[in-house]
């Protein structure tokens, strides 16, 4: 399949630089000329993903080249660019940091090559001037295969300083400025521990929006930046052959302020492989809806409300009895937190939660662990069989005072081989038909695993 899609990578020197505020601007301002924009966010990110998704009112899908593999990411990208008359794709970290300190493995810039678009290469102006030409001139040639096209200058401090810059890239012969983005120019974004806060149509109303698209429309040239993009060459991608099938089973998804961190196409190819899904609230349903023959608790903020969570007593007393009852039940990070006893603060006040993990949660002043990992499993479970692998990532400042489950029926799920190092952990609880463990593992690229899930919930295996 040839997908022809305009499309372009913003990537950046450094994590910091503005990437997302940038992302952001040019698909509010795009969006306001009328193009149908499809964002992507490489890496496991689950936040920045609802900023793209706000602004651009579809869908914000991840890219990522070592959790998902070539194949994968191509497909998904010509799978979601169909309607789509543009593509922006937000790097992470800095354009060629990644899973490997020797590879581009990870990277943005394995994204960028594998998708083979142009590069809008975004720099922290602030204290240098002719030395930024030097720092482009490393970013274009250190991968030649990679093609950054063009550069923004974020935290510029004037328009002299600016001019400068541009004659500085223009003298050597490197990618032109596009523009400068002046300190100020756009809406601050506010963040806590994991990230961005989560953005949607509260946090991040139509008028903010605007603001970022008036802030690029003054600091760069966004017909050139649209023109960049159309210089991408048709790609080859791999053809979706999925079969939707009739809906065998009703998973119920929780979804609120206090969990929301999913990978969207793992969604979609639990609803590809035959799952209803049922969205609830923990924070405000008084129970998990009826007739579901599965439970899918993700990540998000549990501590943030934790207070909310233990006193609404008879959603904790239904995910209880659901999951005593022998069904499926799912919980990665934020969702086997509330599994547990329940969560203890950094201040050392404790909420009670579902009590279905006989351990508590405790928060950290640090983090605990963030990076990816591989699992395999150690028993047959909801998503695999005893010695499948599965990839993903870790990122969380809580931990379990897990006193109670060696003790118990309570089984490791995985041997966790973390951030590529060949020591292993044994990590996350199995009991019956329920699965916890703090690590995000993208199912979606291994597709049966999602199979086995669905015919899990469905009463088929």
């Amino acid at each position: 399949m040839k997908v022809t899609v305009p499309r372009i990578v913003i990537g950046g020197t450094h994590s910091g630089t503005g990437k997302t505020s940038l992302a952001i601007a040019l698909t509010s301002a795009l969006k306001r000329r009328g193009l149908r924009v499809q964002t992507f966010k490489v890496g496991p990110d689950f936040l920045d993903p609802t900023y793209l998704t706000v602004a651009s009112g579809r869908p914000c899908y991840n890219l990522d080249g070592w959790m998902m593999g070539k194949d994968y990411v191509t497909s998904l990208f010509g799978r979601t660019t169909g309607e789509a008359d543009i593509a922006v794709i937000e790097g992470v970290m800095g354009l060629f940091d990644g899973a490997d300190a020797a590879t581009a493995e990870g990277s943005t810039a394995e994204i960028a090559r594998w998708l083979e678009a142009p590069v809008l290469l975004v720099i922290d102006a602030r204290g240098a001037a002719r030395s930024i030409a030097a720092l482009v001139k490393g970013y274009t040639s250190f991968e030649p295969d990679v093609r950054v096209a063009g550069v923004v200058a974020n935290r510029c401090a004037s328009d002299n300083h600016a001019q400068w810059l541009a004659v500085s890239l223009s003298a050597t012969a490197l990618p032109p400025l596009v523009g400068a983005v002046h300190r100020g120019a756009f809406p601050p974004l506010y963040d806590r521990h994991l990230g961005l806060v989560t953005a949607d149509r509260h946090t991040l109303p139509e008028t903010t929006l605007n603001s970022f698209a008036d802030g690029i429309e003054k600091s760069l040239n966004v017909e050139g930046i649209v023109n960049m993009a159309q210089t991408a060459h048709p790609l080859s991608c791999p053809v979706d052959v999925r079969e939707h099938r009739t809906k065998s089973a009703a998973v119920a998804v929780a979804y609120d302020r206090a969990f929301h961190f999913y990978y969207r196409d793992t969604l979609d190819e639990m609803e590809a492989r035959g799952c209803e899904l049922v969205f609830f609230s923990p924070l405000t349903d008084e129970a998990l809806p009826r007739g579901i023959t599965g439970l899918y608790l993700g990540g998000g903020y549990p501590e943030v409300h934790a207070g909310a969570l233990s006193t609404n007593s008879g959603m904790r007393n239904s995910i209880r009895m659901f999951a005593e009852s022998g069904r499926p039940v799912y919980a990665e990070c934020g969702g086997l937190m509330y599994l547990s006893e329940g969560l203890e603060t950094t201040g050392g006040e404790r909420h009670p939660l579902a009590g279905v993990i006989p351990a508590w949660t405790r928060m950290r002043a640090s983090k605990k662990f963030l990076g990816y990992v591989e699992a395999t499993l150690t028993d047959d479970s909801l998503w695999g069989r005893r010695g499948d692998v599965l990839r993903g990532h870790e990122f969380h400042y809580s931990e379990l005072v897990a006193d109670g489950i060696a003790e118990s029926r309570w089984k490791p799920a995985y041997t966790l081989k973390r951030n590529r190092r060949e020591s292993f952990i044994t990590e996350g609880f199995q009991c019956g038909n329920l699965l916890a463990s703090y690590a995000h593992l993208h199912y979606a690229s291994r597709p049966q695993a999602v199979e086995r899930f669905a015919a899990k919930c469905g009463g088929a295996a």
